[in-house]
């Protein structure tokens, strides 16, 4: 069997595995397999919102009912739950429908939400208006990505590609590392 085979077979499932725990990577790639005809748009986006709404809301419950959890495994994470604490304050409702887009805050923000008094049917609610939001945006990007990608490379040699591809994860992981330094304590 090929890999197309196991992508048209698993590629929803791995997605909504992906989206659980994460999200942006898997979904954008997702788009992109979709654009080339191995999978459903639709149905990405669908695996996509699935996937994060619960993996957030099972966060969220965590937050709520096991601080203890927090507490001792989530330590490093103590300064970036007050950050969420202090924005949620200001700007709640655009809080909870943008976290999944911000970089650092979309694995915590449900977990912290969970420790406030905000309600479960609020969170509920705004949590799927945010992650239906987040999976037609990503995947519609991978999508449009699969486009373009296959434009630049009918006109430019595989070498040209991957020597950009190779130059874009050397800026990318050269960011990630400096941000990562310069993150403050709190």
């Amino acid at each position: 069997m090929d890999l197309t085979h196991y992508l048209a077979t698993y590629g929803y499932l791995a997605l909504f595995i992906g989206t659980f725990l994460e999200g942006e990577t898997i979904l954008i790639i997702a788009g992109f397999a979709a654009f080339n005809g191995h999978l459903s748009l639709p149905l990405c986006i669908l695996a996509a919102f699935l996937g994060s709404f619960a993996g957030d809301q099972t966060a969220f419950y965590v937050g709520r009912y096991n601080r203890r959890f927090l507490d001792t495994r989530l330590k490093k994470w103590e300064c970036r739950i007050e950050r969420v604490h202090h924005l949620l304050e200001k700007h709640q409702v655009l809080v909870l429908l943008s976290f999944r887009f911000f970089y650092g805050f979309r694995n915590i923000t449900p977990f912290a939400v969970g420790t406030t008094n905000i309600s479960p049917l609020r969170f509920f609610a705004l949590n799927a208006v945010g992650a239906g939001g987040w999976a037609i945006t990503f995947g519609m990007g991978g999508y449009y990505l699969g486009d373009v990608l296959e434009r630049f490379l009918q006109q430019a040699k595989w070498w040209v590609a991957g020597g950009l591809f190779g130059v874009i994860l050397l800026v990318w992981l050269i960011k990630l590392i400096r941000n990562r330094l310069r993150t403050p304590k709190c």
